[in-house]
């Protein structure tokens, strides 16, 4: 036979062959899903109890199938919201119309290899491993052998470990395979290849989220607004900075992988780089700890105070990600605290007495911009019709949102308010009359942030709407301009 061209798509109808001779055996993670169901199992068993990796640990001493097993039975995972691979299901659709048989032969364990051929009603066979096997590689290419014969099945594959397998198939398929894979595949067997190597770089950043780190510029406020503006200070300010960067982008990559049942039921969120699979777990899985890692190491040149805060910020975040994000109000109060923290740590890293007027400020305005961050997932929820999974609240709590949202950014107003009354600032300010402005423009902003919510038209995080919006540019020189002209006129 002569050796086909090797192409992308599905194959030509005219050049398969069909029947009961030859069974299409199609590869699970990585070939017919964009991710691992061994990371997901263990991420949702993580996610729902924090304890998880310990008994993990334990079922892994008795092998890796053994884990698989473990897992599968305390993960729950929504197989209806995994990243399928369209091209995949297109060639096993159109062998099935041909009147072609397929099977499922994947190392990820029976009972969720079950559950997804259920759900997808597209095999006639379906083999996993069993808590004692793991059928990968040789084990599998044996069980393949045996079950059909040397050259009675075709493969769909993604990993060396599938060469194994290809060696005994009449044809094979490769899933976004490099080009030495692909090469050591057509060696085996005729061969077609799907997509390609998916790029790394772009969906690694966006799962470190760098937009985010603006919030991180809340270290500088205590050393402005203390008009502390030495070159050695604002040195520290700047450590203090990259290091709250990498520690909240460890928190973002520890979220997401906590969250991914949650975030694939969300309209937007579900093209994260890991909910969406363009990103590998096990990528996030070391990536959290070495970011952890490297933020500590910086804020520990920072002095012990620092590091303390630092400490503090991490603890509460991951219990956020774990626990509190589901408690009702505790979560809003959970993430204001945290906004109120990259304060505190900026004092700390200078270090400079933290004004407790600039303390009460910001607990009020940043529980006004948290109640925001939940109203915006409210108005999305009442106008889809659907709950936000993995939180605390009910669509008809959407009015109380609002108007804690109003409520806490108005207080927030009053406290500013009250500070460019009191005696302090005509230390810091010639002309402090001036900053009687900065609360003007806040009320107006604040009032404009929540009306936008309150017509869907918010981004899932306000402070990222704020930096994308035009008029929040607007607003924040003009309180740039209140704050010169307060001091130097």
């Amino acid at each position: 036979m002569t050796k086909p061209t090797v192409a992308d798509g599905p194959a030509n109808p005219d050049d398969r062959v069909t029947g009961a001779d030859v069974i299409l055996v199609c590869d699970l993670d990585g070939s017919l899903i964009r991710t691992d169901l061994l990371f997901e199992t263990f991420w949702s068993a993580f996610s729902a109890r924090w304890t998880a990796p310990l008994p993990a640990t334990l079922a892994l001493l008795r092998g890796r199938a053994a884990l698989k097993a473990h897992l599968a039975g305390r993960g729950d995972i929504d197989v209806s919201r995994l990243p399928y691979n369209e091209e995949v299901l297109a060639e096993l659709r159109a062998w099935r119309a041909s009147g072609g048989r397929t099977a499922l032969v994947t190392a990820a364990d029976q009972a969720l290899a079950d559950r997804i051929a259920l759900h997808l009603g597209l095999f006639d066979e379906v083999h996993g491993s069993d808590g004692l096997v793991n059928l990968k590689g040789t084990a599998k290419a044996q069980m393949l052998e045996t079950r059909f014969g040397r050259g009675g099945y075709d493969y769909i594959g993604d990993s060396r470990s599938d060469l194994k397998v290809w060696q005994g198939a009449r044809r094979g398929i490769s899933v976004d395979a490099p080009e030495a894979l692909q090469r050591g595949a057509e060696a085996l067997c005729d061969m077609r290849h799907f997509g390609r190597p998916p790029g790394t770089f772009r969906p690694l950043m966006k799962a470190l989220r760098p937009h985010q780190w603006a919030k991180n510029a809340l270290v500088f406020l205590p050393a402005l607004a203390g008009h502390a503006f030495g070159a050695d200070l604002l040195v520290r300010v700047l450590f203090a900075f990259i290091a709250f960067s990498l520690v909240a982008s460890s928190v973002y990559v520890l979220n997401d992988l906590l969250d991914l049942e949650a975030d694939r039921a969300h309209p937007r969120k579900r093209n994260r780089p890991f909910a969406s699979g363009a990103l590998p777990l096990s990528y996030g899985t070391w990536l959290a700890p070495c970011l952890l890692l490297g933020g500590v190491g910086i804020a520990a040149m920072l002095g012990p105070v620092f590091l303390a805060v630092m400490a503090v910020y991490y603890l509460t975040t991951t219990l956020y990600s774990l626990r509190l994000k589901r408690l009702p109000v505790v979560d809003i109060c959970t993430l204001a605290a945290l906004y109120a923290l990259r304060i505190v740590a900026g004092a700390a890293a200078v270090p400079i007495p933290l004004s407790v007027w600039m303390l009460a400020f910001s607990i009020f305005f940043f529980f006004s911009l948290a109640a925001v961050k939940r109203q915006a997932e409210l108005v999305d929820g009442l106008a889809t019709g659907r709950e936000a999974k993995g939180r605390g609240y009910q669509v008809d709590d959407l009015p109380l949102v609002s108007m804690m949202a109003v409520a806490a950014g108005y207080v927030s107003i009053m406290v500013l308010a009250l500070y460019v009354n009191s005696p302090e600032v005509r230390i810091l300010y010639e002309r402090p009359e001036w900053l009687w402005g900065i609360c003007a423009v806040l009320l107006y902003w604040i009032s404009r942030m929540v009306f936008i919510t309150h017509r869907g038209q918010m981004h899932d995080d306000p402070v990222v709407f704020a930096a994308r919006d035009k008029v929040s540019y607007l607003v924040f020189l003009s309180m740039l301009g209140f704050i010169a002209a307060g001091t130097l006129l």
